[in-house]
Formats: C-alpha cells, structure tokens, sequence
C-alpha cells in the first residue's frame, strides 16, 4: 500500500474500544493474540472515545503506548492514527470537530506521537472531508507531516473519491505528498438508497469509490463498520437498512455459510477480501474470540460462483 509498498495484513484491527469498553488486560491480550496470528495493521484516532463517560479522546492512542512500551512491538506494526475528528474544547462534540489546517494538523500528529510513544505513524489519516478549510491547506499539512518523517503516508477517511481526486491533483501541482488510502463504512449489506446514517460522520463506499480504488495503483480501501458492529449475528440492524435488499442478501449469506461450514461473519470478511478492488477489513473486537474468528474469516476462499452470489444479490 502507498508509494513504498508497505504491506498490511488482510485484517486490520481497529482500536477505537481499547482501553474504554475492553480494559487493559482484555486490550493486551487482543493485541498479543493479533500479531501471534500474523496481523500488523492497527488503526486508532486521536478521538476515540471521547463521546463515552468522561472520555476525552486519548484512550485508545494511550492503551496502543503502554502496549508498545511493554512489549516492544512498536516497529512490528503498521500504525494509523487520524486527525480531523476531535473536539476543539473539552466537552464538545463532533459539530465541534478540530479543523483539519496546517497548523492543527500539525500539533494533532505532534500530540498523538507523545500519546502513543512513537516518533512517527505509518498511517495518517484526515478523519473527515473539512470543507471549511481550502484543500491546499489541508494537503500542504499532511505533506509537513511525511516530509518531517512523522507519517509515510497519509489517507483520507470519509471522502468521496471524486474529494480524493481533487486532493491528489492539489498534491500533484504542489509536489505534496498525496492521499494513498481510502477508509470508509463498507460492508457486505447496503443501507437503503438515500439513507442518512446514524452514526455521526459515517460515510458510506460508493461503487464509485471502489472503482477508483481498482484503478489506482497503490490505493486501497480501509472498510470500517464491516461486520456492522455485530448486526449480522446478535444486534438488530438498524431501520437504514429495512428494504428488500436486506433480506435476499441475509438468504444468500446464509446459504454460502452452510455451504463453506463458516459463520456469517466470516463469509462477509472473505466476501470483502474477495473484490477486485484492494479492499481491506477494518475489524473491532471485544474478546480474543472474535479476534480468532475474524482472521480466520479473512483465510476463508470463497469459489467465484459462491463470490458472484453473494454480489449479484439484491
């Protein structure tokens, strides 16, 4: 992935929920059971979760240092972290989200260094499409951040493609550093056409998007929410997805599970590692379980029948 070619895990474990919802111990045991199982892609925030309790943002990059100090694993890991998503003062909330400028984007990636104990990311990600602040801005910070040897690369987390294209030729004239990665809501259900989603400040992949990944070198596609934080097998989903699209594409997945002797989950990680496009799982896991389950997920191959199934589905 990236212009260097830095190669990632098929299953990227998110880190938004350790060291909040899963404790210390249960955080150290994911983490060591992840690269026991051959996994080096890690993805956290400077703002996870700052929405819970008296949470301010720092837990997750916080829990991923004392990890990193404690077991030394810091250069096994491709490490990313985002910028763009906190709030600018204590006690706000995602309206109030940090401006992605030069200056901020900047002194966020300086923070989240200190925070996670490093000297650089392998990954920086802009964690929305800031619209208030011009792109060359926006560019021209990212870039600072690869040119002082703080990041490799960098990505754009909740852009459309055509955001994405405009960033690149901004980077292009400039003789910036460019966007190398994609990272947005994608899973195997589709919300309904034109559904708002209620998760604020998720932005769904679009065909539009994937095809655009296929056909640029070197990027690839982050799914987050893929597994749509268990809906598959014990939450309800939510109303966006109520249409009859829904429920022929729950027949199919269940079909190809009983084929292939796999869970729901699983054939929905292998359907996505599946794409033409390099599309890769973003996965958040509350116990070594499911972390077990997930990455076996992503080993499962789908024959092309059972993969143009489960796409033709609608």
């Amino acid at each position: 992935m990236g212009p260097d070619g830095i190669g990632v895990s098929r299953l990227c474990l998110g880190a938004m929920a350790l060291g909040t919802q899963q404790d210390e111990a249960a955080s150290f045991a994911i983490l060591d059971r992840f690269i026991e199982l051959g996994g080096n892609f890690i993805d956290t925030a400077n703002c996870y979760m700052f929405w819970e309790g008296d949470g301010t943002g720092d837990q997750s990059e916080l829990l991923l240092g004392r990890w990193f100090a404690a077991r030394g694993t810091r250069d096994e890991v491709v490490l990313a972290t985002k910028a763009g998503r906190r709030p600018s003062f204590p006690g706000g909330g995602m309206e109030h989200s940090e401006p992605l400028t030069r200056e901020r984007i900047g002194a966020a990636l300086e923070e989240s260094l200190v925070r996670l104990g490093t000297d650089r990311v392998d990954l920086f990600w802009a964690h929305r499409d800031d619209r208030d602040t011009p792109l060359g801005e926006t560019v021209a910070g990212f870039d600072d951040a690869v040119r002082a040897g703080k990041a490799r690369m960098v990505g754009a987390s909740n852009y459309t493609a055509w955001r994405v294209q405009q960033a690149l030729g901004v980077a292009a004239e400039a003789g910036a550093a460019s966007y190398t990665a994609m990272q947005n809501r994608y899973s195997y259900l589709k919300p309904r056409p034109g559904a708002v989603l209620p998760e604020g400040g998720h932005v769904h992949a679009e065909p539009s998007d994937l095809d655009f990944v296929a056909s640029t070198p070197g990027t690839a596609l982050l799914a987050y929410s893929s597994l749509l934080s268990g809906a598959y097998v014990k939450k309800p989903l939510g109303e966006h997805y109520a249409h009859p699209g829904t429920e022929a594409r729950l027949r199919v997945l269940d079909e190809v599970a009983a084929e292939t002797g796999a869970t729901r989950n699983q054939v929905v990680l292998a359907w996505l590692v599946g794409h033409g496009a390099p599309v890769v799982p973003l996965v958040g896991v509350s116990s070594v379980a499911q972390l077990e389950e997930a990455a076996a997920g992503v080993e499962l191959k789908l024959d092309p029948g059972q993969w143009r199934r489960l796409s033709a589905a609608a």
